[in-house]
């Protein structure tokens, strides 16, 4: 047994500092501003200029990340990155994926609370019985709402609280059950399509492992354009809501719950697949990543399966059950 103890350790890098965290923070804050502002303006017509606030926001927020990122890459490809490094980016990005977890959760929350407890409380059911009849006389729960409380007592005007704006009932619903045919509902194909780029990212995943540049390239530049027909496809799904279905953000809570929770997803969708688009500009004009060293590509994947099985679960709960 010996008694000698090494005296060497890894070389560690350490970031200089920098202002680029307080310049993210100042651009989610102006986004998050912008965004509530112009939710209100849409029910109350108040906030104007809202829109114009969110879009700077999101511009320094993209702008930040922009130079963060370049600067990460380059001290990547400068060696400076340790293994003890590489770990530390592998949790960070697990402790990332696990904040967007609860995010969702806290929507998927709200939407039980709406449709198992709320709803039927407001029609009279359990300890609801009195406030239905004080507050909406008449109003019969039933998910998705095909009228709102508002609605069953006559209008705006006629509430006995404060009026938080004036919501209108929809003439369908994105539902499976409204759906004209099994072919024409847009959900369906984009969960096919979400689902198949979450094939196609692996593969170029298995590509990369094998060395095999242009079989990643390929299949990657796949899963891109598989992001980008999932976006478009839901921008169609948004306007025929709006325009011939009559399902807006202020159609009760079956609107609002609907368009926030595939909101969302589809901002999360369109932030996975800048990322991965990103990471194929890198692998074909700068011909980044090994089979041993590709964490940004490993990280961009992780987010994009995260986004698939988030949409399963709002495919069942918001357009299924």
């Amino acid at each position: 047994m010996t008694t000698e103890t090494s005296t060497e350790y890894e070389k560690y890098y350490v970031p200089e500092k920098s202002k680029l965290a307080v310049c993210a923070t100042i651009g989610l804050i102006l986004s998050i501003f912008g965004a509530s502002y112009g939710l209100n303006e849409m029910t109350f017509g108040d906030g104007s200029g809202s829109w114009g606030i969110l879009w700077v926001g999101l511009a320094i927020f993209a702008g930040t990340l922009f130079v963060w990122f370049r600067t990460t890459i380059r001290e990547n490809i400068a060696g400076m990155n340790s293994a003890q490094l590489k770990k530390s980016y592998v949790l960070g990005m697990f402790w990332f994926i696990f904040s967007e977890v609860m995010f969702f959760f806290a929507f998927f929350g709200a939407l039980f609370y709406v449709r198992n407890l709320a709803g039927p409380w407001l029609a009279g059911e359990g300890d609801g019985g009195r406030m239905n009849g004080l507050l909406w006389e008449g109003f019969q729960y039933s998910w998705p709402m095909a009228s709102t409380p508002q609605e069953s007592i006559g209008g705006a005007g006629n509430q006995l609280i404060a009026n938080n704006g004036t919501f209108e009932s929809y003439d369908k619903s994105m539902a499976f059950g409204d759906a004209s045919a099994w072919y024409a509902w847009l959900p369906l194909w984009n969960t096919l399509i979400l689902l198949s780029s979450s094939v196609t990212v692996h593969i170029a995943h298995l590509g990369l492992l094998d060395g095999n540049k242009k079989k990643f390239n390929l299949w990657l530049g796949l899963t891109v354009l598989l992001g980008i027909i999932f976006v478009f496809v839901q921008a169609y799904e948004y306007y025929e809501a709006y325009e011939h279905f009559g399902l807006t953000l202020n159609s009760g809570i079956y609107g609002s719950t609907f368009f926030m929770l595939t909101g969302f997803h589809g901002f999360h969708v369109m932030m996975g697949m800048t990322m991965l688009l990103i990471q194929w500009i890198r692998s074909v004009k700068f011909g980044h990543f090994t089979a041993d060293d590709h964490f940004g590509f490993e990280a961009s994947s992780w987010y994009w399966h995260f986004v698939d099985v988030v949409w399963v679960f709002l495919f069942l709960f918001v357009y299924i059950l």
